[in-house]
């Protein structure tokens, strides 16, 4: 193997991060080393059924396309793999059979199976001319140091891919509530400056309400903390389905969640809209919930909202005012269940 040629590898290897960046470099170099018109490789379906050719070179009258499949089962390739015979420079005497290298018009065959660490196929790296060709030994050679290092490639891009994976997972996590699959007091305390930037952008009011699950604690009580999980879980799905696009929705807390949204551009339309909100969010979680081991007519929440201008109130003051808003909405309802329960004389 000449200097030059382990000299170009080796910048190949240093200069290229993806798989078809290094084969496209590599299959320039097996043309001149085998001195063969069409060079690719190939990537051979896990059922066994059909071989794609994944990337190819040809130079000379010979085409093998990019993209191009046909079964496996008529391949050169598999012919080659079953009888331990990689190479030939009379294709038509060794496999007349296949219809595949006589429409490709193929007279000399070369190939080398592409093996992952794991043992499994990936595919082929082959060469191919449609003139008798004759292949020397320190050409196999070639042939079989590149399959390996693109084996290598494909396997550190696999995984790379898994640890792009695994952090996709981990941030997912960390920013969801794992019980109600919501997003966690993390992500709406990420999302609301977004969203306040937005409405502020826009000249527009932000809607912000702060729900907090009343009789929570009893139902915990009456009907056990399995159920009282249910409960939560299905007011997270709820929510999930009763939200709109682009509000910002998350559980904040053992039993109170926030959600907020762009609102209208004119106070007044802001303080109806807020009412409407309010009634919106009311009649999402109000009702009858069935759970795994019981059925609870709920009677509904607590819900604190607001209408801000983003303009003169950052989203901590807003979610303090919905807050507040929200205390305020449960002594109403506390004092009118005391009322209805003692009627004045």
């Amino acid at each position: 193997m000449s200097d030059n040629l382990i000299e170009r590898i080796s910048t190949a290897l240093e200069s290229e991060y993806t798989l078809e960046g290094l084969v496209r470099q590599l299959l320039e170099m097996l043309e001149l080393v085998t001195n063969m018109e069409s060079t690719y490789l190939t990537r051979i379906e896990p059922d066994g059924s059909f071989q794609h050719i994944l990337f190819s070179r040809n130079t000379r009258q010979m085409q093998i396309p990019e993209g191009l499949s046909v079964p496996w089962g008529d391949t050169l390739c598999k012919r080659a793999l079953d009888e331990g015979k990689r190479y030939t420079s009379d294709v038509a005497s060794v496999w007349g059979d296949s219809q595949a290298a006589k429409v490709l018009g193929i007279t000399t065959y070369v190939s080398t199976p592409v093996t992952l660490a794991d043992g499994s196929l990936y595919g082929t790296l082959c060469a191919a001319s449609s003139e008798h060709r004759v292949l020397n030994e320190r050409s196999e050679q070639v042939l079989q140091l590149f399959a390996q290092l693109i084996a290598q490639q494909i396997q550190n891009e696999r995984l790379l891919q898994q640890l792009q994976q695994a952090n996709v997972a981990l941030t997912t996590a960390s920013y969801t509530d794992e019980l109600t699959g919501l997003p966690n007091r993390r992500a709406v305390f990420e999302e609301l400056p977004k969203l306040f930037s937005r409405a502020r952008d826009e000249a527009r009011y932000v809607l912000l309400a702060f729900t907090d699950l009343d009789d929570f604690k009893q139902i915990n009580d009456v009907y056990g903390h399995d159920a009282g999980d249910d409960f939560l879980r299905a007011v997270g799905q709820r929510l999930k389905e009763g939200v709109r696009a682009h509000e910002v929705l998350g559980r904040v807390g053992g039993d109170e969640f926030v959600v907020a949204g762009v609102g209208p551009g004119e106070f007044d339309e802001a303080q109806f809209a807020a009412d409407a909100f309010k009634i919106r969010l009311a009649n999402l979680l109000m009702g009858k919930y069935q759970l795994h081991s019981s059925v609870i007519n709920y009677a509904g929440p607590s819900i604190g909202v607001i209408a801000v201008n983003p303009a003169l109130t950052d989203h901590d003051q807003a979610l303090r005012e919905a807050d507040t808003a929200m205390y305020l909405e449960k002594e109403r309802r506390r004092d009118l269940a005391i009322t209805t329960l003692n009627p004045p004389k």
